[in-house]
């Protein structure tokens, strides 16, 4: 940053909302009235990219500014582990910290709330044992075990449930005001002399959809959420099909749970303005990814990388940006990276403890806790790469490094694509692990069914990905690899072989630097371990908590 400190920031996550369903960015429906308004006094960007494509991975990188596979949080093994967090930072520097969310993902199980001072996460609708003790520690080795790890799809599932239960029925209003009621609470009562960070997921537009009635009046008339599908692994496996009225129909429940949050959004920012801290306040909103309701003949977000999910939105109010659109190219992960500069917190000079890079020191894989300039949306050095050590770059900066140096070579190979402020070509990288919790869901579903999955179902794929403003290029290890002229072809209809264009194929070599800069392929799916020994220190009442709720059978 060149100037502004701010005392406060206010993260918010809209889970599982895709832009292209959000008024600012040109949908014709009311569903964000305060975000577009919103929209007036930040910068709202056209092309930030998330890492991956589902929860888990993309906070991780959010609380850590790394990609995936430098952090590991992943299905296979779902913790945030060794790592030194943004909260843990900010909480070190003075500042008061909280937490406040209704996904199953972000809670003491996965670490994901590791560092803040306060948190309160969706599990709180199960017993209180249920995630301490040794009934913990039997969990993790269920879910560390290559052979028990399919029981770890449970979770999902009883999550899934509990979910739905808060959200339909008598429980039809969901836990988002009580999450913004929590998070007033808590700026209410913060005391610290440096400020405040409040990091909010708000969970209503992942399925099932089950929004309030009178969201549901205005933006899905007459449908009832029990008529339709709510289950993406019944239209993903070819269990259920789906025709064009009840596509509408869920897209309308959709529409209205976006509304809902943007409604309780607009209640916080009121009395935020009320209270006087909306000025010395940086506001963050984005989505951690987005959805899919039948394109590609897709349903949820799974299995894919297509830009319904990995586009994401994201809109930042802070003096050092204007009240703008920006069309460049910028990666979530850099929003670690943000946040300290908004706040002109230098990790370094903090006595930090435990957690990989905690010294400061640098490494070959640039996980040093200094701060990076090049990672801020605030900094006049943003994404200018060539400023970094050779020792401290990361996967992305390294991959986009040297690919504009051979770019130099090839200097008419991407005419006027996306350049970042070195006037080179700019990539984003996404990540996408085997599925694990998905795929054997999808199994479950198809077996139901009387159905056979194929060997080369891109449920079993992994999948990676570097994306410009023009191009996307993805890489695969069970299907066909994937290229696209976004600039072009937008919504990703008509794959391009990089043979047969030169945009492509400079977007496929730079994936290409990235997998090498972040250790190559994954291990092959096939490998698994059978030893069941992970539960051999669980006694049995242990166990039978386990089978209790739906853990072990």
């Amino acid at each position: 940053m060149d100037g502004t400190r701010h005392s406060n920031v206010l993260f918010v996550v809209l889970d599982t909302v895709r832009k292209d369903h959000l008024g600012m960015y040109g949908y014709e429906k009311e569903t964000t009235p305060t975000l577009s308004q919103f929209a007036e006094d930040a910068t709202v960007f056209e092309s930030a990219v998330a890492p991956a494509p589902w929860t888990l991975p993309v906070h991780a990188s959010l609380f850590t500014g790394r990609y995936p596979s430098q952090h590991g949080a992943d299905q296979g093994s779902p913790y945030l582990e060794d790592a030194t967090t943004l909260a843990s930072i900010l909480s070190a520097a003075g500042y008061d910290t909280a937490c406040y969310s209704s996904n199953a993902w972000i809670t003491p199980y996965t670490g994901l709330t590791d560092g803040f001072d306060h948190q309160d996460s969706f599990f709180e609708v199960l017993p209180g044992d249920v995630l301490s003790g040794p009934l913990a520690s039997a969990w993790q080795a269920v879910n560390d075990n290559d052979y028990l790890r399919e029981l770890a799809s449970k979770l999902v599932r009883v999550g899934a449930m509990a979910h739905a239960k808060l959200a339909s029925g008598e429980g039809a209003d969901s836990k988002t005001p009580a999450v913004i009621d929590r998070t007033k609470s808590f700026i209410d009562d913060s005391d610290s002399d440096q400020g405040w960070f409040a990091f909010v997921n708000l969970m209503d537009a992942h399925l099932p959809y089950y929004p309030p009635e009178e969201y549901r009046t205005e933006f899905a008339p007459g449908v009832d959420p029990d008529s339709v599908c709510q289950n993406s692994k019944e239209f993903n496996s070819g269990a259920r099909d789906i025709d064009d009225e009840e596509w509408e129909a869920i897209r309308g429940l959709y529409d209205a749970e976006i509304a809902h949050m943007d409604a309780e959004l607009g209640r916080l920012f009121a009395w935020l303005r009320e209270t006087g801290q909306w000025e010395e306040t940086t506001v963050i909103v984005c989505a951690d990814h987005g959805e899919l309701h039948g394109e590609h003949d897709l349903y949820g977000h799974e299995f894919a990388l297509y830009d319904e999910l990995v586009n994401v939105p994201l809109l930042v109010k802070h003096p050092e940006l204007a009240a703008d659109r920006r069309d460049e190219l910028v990666e979530l992960l850099d929003l670690h990276e943000t946040v300290l500069d908004a706040l002109d917190v230098d990790p370094t000079a903090l006595n930090l403890a435990g957690g990989d890079g905690a010294s400061g020191d640098g490494g070959e894989s640039g996980d040093s806790l200094a701060r990076d300039p090049t990672r801020s949306l605030l900094s006049s050095s943003y994404r200018s790469f060539d400023t970094v050590a050779d020792s401290e770059l990361d996967p992305g900066q390294r991959a986009v490094r040297e690919q504009a140096v051979a770019d130099e070579t090839d200097a008419g190979a991407d005419g006027d694509r996306d350049r970042n402020r070195d006037g080179h070509t700019d990539y984003a990288f996404v990540e996408y692990a085997q599925p694990v919790i998905e795929t054997h869901h999808l199994e479950q579903k198809a077996s139901e069914a009387g159905i056979e999955l194929p060997d080369d179902h891109r449920a079993y794929s992994r999948l990676r990905a570097a994306r410009s403003t023009d191009a996307k290029y993805v890489r695969a290890d069970r299907i066909p690899d994937e290229g696209y002229r976004l600039d072009e072809d937008p919504a990703e209809e008509t794959p391009v072989d990089p043979a047969a264009d030169a945009v492509v194929a400079a977007t496929d070599r730079a994936l290409a630097r990235f997998e090498e800069a972040a250790g190559g392929a994954w291990i092959d799916p096939s490998e698994t371990d059978d030893d069941t020994a992970g539960l051999d220190d669980a006694d049995e009442e242990t166990r039978e908590r386990l089978r209790e709720l739906g853990y072990l059978e």
